[in-house]
C-alpha cells in the first residue's frame, strides 16, 4: 500500500513540474515582471483531489453533498466486508484442506482452479470500492467536479 501512494505522489509531482517549469521558464526569457509560481493552496488541493493533471484551478461544486460521502462510505465498507466474505468462504477452505494432504499437482492445481473466481469476484470488489466509491467520496468532499475517473 505504500509503495502505491508513493507511486502516485511521484506521478503528482511530475505533472505538477511538467505543467509549471515551462511558464516559469518563459516568463523568464521574457524577463517578465511576475513569474507565474502556483500558491501552495493549489499544490495542496492537487496533492488530495483525484486526478494526476495539474491545473491551477478545477470546476469545483458549489456544495457538499455529506449524504452522498457517507453512502460513498459505507459501500466501501460493504464491499471490503463482502471480498472478506468471499476469501473466508471461497478461497481459504479449499488451501486449508489441502495443506492437511501430502503434495500433489492435481490437488494444487484443483486449489487454484477452484480459487480463480473468487479472486475475480474481489479484484472486481476493490476495484469498485476504491475505483468508484472512494474516489468519489474524496471528489465529492473537495468539491471536485471533473468525475471522469475512468477516461
Amino acid at each position: 500500500m505504500l509503495v502505491v501512494l508513493q507511486v502516485r505522489l511521484v506521478m503528482k509531482a511530475h505533472s505538477f513540474i511538467r505543467e509549471n517549469v515551462p511558464r516559469v521558464l518563459c516568463s523568464v526569457k521574457d524577463k517578465s515582471s511576475t513569474v507565474p509560481i502556483p500558491r501552495i493552496s493549489q499544490y495542496l488541493y492537487f496533492l488530495f483531489a483525484p486526478t494526476l493533471i495539474y491545473r491551477d484551478n478545477y470546476p469545483r461544486n458549489p456544495t457538499i453533498r455529506w449524504g452522498y460521502v457517507a453512502t460513498k462510505f459505507a459501500q466501501v465498507l460493504g464491499s471490503l466486508f463482502y471480498a472478506y466474505y468471499i476469501f473466508v468462504r471461497l478461497c481459504i477452505p479449499q488451501f486449508r484442506n489441502s495443506s492437511q494432504e501430502t503434495f500433489n499437482l492435481r490437488g494444487l492445481v484443483l486449489c487454484i482452479f477452484n480459487s480463480i473466481l473468487p479472486g475475480v469476484l474481489i479484484l472486481f470488489l476493490v476495484f469498485f470500492a476504491f475505483l468508484h466509491c472512494w474516489l468519489n467520496a474524496f471528489a465529492e468532499m473537495l468539491r471536485f467536479a471533473d468525475r471522469m475517473f475512468y477516461k
